[in-house]
């Protein structure tokens, strides 16, 4: 198993933050790249259809959304075409004065000859999704 991790600050409030985060099927407010999200069901178990451009779509399912710790867990589930399998990804937030720290994870298992690859792509799509985060939220 591979790991990723990034950490940064976020100049707004954890409770602004997490708003953003826990909409399952609004990651369109801040990830750039996205043409169209879909979403099956409700809460922990609900699965999010992402359609990228080319027409490349993989599927996420919700494991968890803890609003009293603001952490956020999802996993990608089916087929896609990423270098990697058995992924699972969580996103905690924590006050930081005024602002917010955030945490993006993940753990997943690079595909044989990916393992670089797997882990550049990973850590792009969460330095991207928290810049975009900033972005939206003017911070």
């Amino acid at each position: 198993m591979a790991s990723v991790k990034v950490t940064d600050r976020i100049a707004a409030s954890a409770d602004r933050v997490w708003d953003l985060v826990r909409d399952f099927g609004g990651i369109q407010r801040f990830a750039s790249n996205i043409e169209s999200v879909s979403v099956q069901g409700e809460g922990v178990g609900a699965v999010r259809t992402v359609t990228l451009p080319g027409g490349m779509s993989l599927q996420e399912r919700l494991e968890a959304c803890d609003d009293a710790t603001r952490t956020f867990q999802y996993a990608i589930v089916g087929s896609h075409p990423l270098p990697f399998d058995d992924y699972l990804a969580t996103i905690r937030l924590c006050e930081d004065g005024e602002g917010c720290q955030i945490e993006w994870s993940s753990q997943f298992a690079p595909r044989a000859g990916a393992e670089s690859q797997a882990s550049a792509i990973v850590e792009s799509i969460y330095r991207g999704g928290i810049a975009g985060m900033k972005k939206a939220l003017g911070a």
